[in-house]
């Protein structure tokens, strides 16, 4: 083989192996998490732990009291007789009624990042069912967090939430027993 031909196939190889060997990075931004970092919540897909601690309570009353009285009269006259007819229509009402309801929700409950939004927030959501005495209870959770709302521990308090939705829910024989009989319903529907 002649010299210049080694030499135009050594220029070739060359080429070659520089244009297939690209560098790539390892390094990838939209997953990278340093070393010494927080193990917080940050991108669609991560989960946080929701501490729920909600107090409510509310009650209302009202007094009602009408009272109505009209009455109608005529009298007709034709020489010397005379009829008289009258009306008389009379109600009182006097009603009243109170509400007082009191919750408490203490539960914690793990969430999965649904959004990242443009300010930074997280758009979080999940739910969690328990069965205790065969009753099906289920719990929704969903709303946004800021991040510097998030401790080290990865975890955020509901009263920290903002647009804060939570559902408790149960299902089963007590539940049912709460409620009021259909024929109930129908005589309080009728006004009985």
């Amino acid at each position: 083989m002649s010299a210049t031909v080694r030499a135009a196939s050594l220029v070739v190889a060359a080429l070659i192996t520089t244009t297939a060997a690209t560098a790539g990075s390892l390094f990838d931004e939209a997953t990278y998490r340093p070393l010494a970092s927080d193990n917080k919540a940050f991108r669609v897909g991560d989960l946080l732990t929701v501490q729920v601690f909600e107090n409510s309570s509310a009650s209302t009353s009202t007094d009602t009291g009408t009272r109505r009285k009209n009455t109608v009269n005529a009298e007709l006259t034709h020489g010397s007789r005379r009829a008289d007819a009258g009306l008389g229509v009379g109600g009182d009402f006097d009603g009243g009624g109170s509400t007082q309801r009191a919750n408490r929700v203490l539960i914690t409950l793990s969430v999965s990042v649904r959004e990242v939004l443009a300010n930074g927030d997280l758009r979080v959501a999940g739910e969690q069912l328990l069965v205790v005495n065969a009753e099906q209870q289920k719990v929704s959770l969903e709303g946004r967090v800021r991040p510097q709302d998030i401790s080290d521990g990865n975890v955020v308090l509901s009263t920290r939430l903002a647009d804060a939705r939570i559902t408790y829910l149960g299902e089963g024989e007590v539940s049912q027993r709460q409620q009021r009989a259909w024929w109930r319903k129908l005589i309080d529907w009728v006004g009985l």
